[in-house]
């Protein structure tokens, strides 16, 4: 049944925002957070994959969809379940922390905004190419190269923008006032662009690949 599916992408999508929020918020996880985060992914994706393709990411679900591997019947179910996850994690975290008080970060637009597309791009691809190819078709490493494929990015760009590289992590962190809600939109704009361009890049690049 398909609501399975769109169960899992809600399950999925909670652990790695609830992780976010965990590891980000005092007391948090200091300088490693973004290694429980891109684990929390990479056992999601290894739970789930099997289900749903193991998404989590509105981002990354616009990309498969635009590669050809997401029926469009599923696209806003994901969305809707990645979202739902999303804010229902930022809940349980406020909770668990205690409705803590927390400070923004602060953001210069366009940086953030590359930041983010760069990220989002490099997730997005990676999924593609180890999750969707033919040529990396039932290889067991799918999950490690996602998850720390956002470990990655988020070490290296998170100073920047936060380091989401996911709409649904981003409405997360805007309901635990990690991100600002006026600065909802860069991570929409640059989320979806990455995906979106992830997708062109694969579709270029593996022409035979339908």
């Amino acid at each position: 049944m398909a609501t399975k599916k769109y169960l899992v992408e809600f399950i999925g999508t909670f652990f790695l925002v609830l992780t976010v929020g965990m590891t980000v918020i005092n007391p948090d996880a200091g300088t490693i957070a973004p290694l429980a985060i891109g684990s929390a992914l990479m056992i999601m994706v290894y739970a789930g994959g099997h289900v749903s393709g193991g998404h989590y990411n509105p981002a990354v679900t616009l990309a498969v969809w635009l590669r050809g591997r997401c029926p469009q019947s599923d696209v806003l179910p994901y969305l809707g379940s990645q979202f739902a996850g999303g804010i229902v994690a930022a809940m349980a975290v406020l909770f668990l922390k205690g409705d803590p008080t927390v400070m923004p970060q602060e953001l210069g637009i366009f940086p953030a905004l590359v930041a983010e597309l760069i990220g989002t791009f490099a997730l997005a691809y990676v999924v593609l190419n180890v999750a969707t190819a033919k040529a990396t078709a039932g290889n067991s490493y799918f999950g490690l190269a996602i998850g720390f494929t956002v470990a990655t990015m988020a070490f290296a760009l998170g100073g920047v923008s936060g380091g989401a590289f996911n709409p649904a992590v981003a409405l997360g962190i805007t309901v635990m006032h990690l991100a600002r809600t006026a600065n909802l939109w860069i991570y929409l704009v640059a989320n979806f662009a990455g995906g979106a361009l992830a997708a062109a890049a694969f579709r270029y690049i593996n022409p035979e690949d339908k």
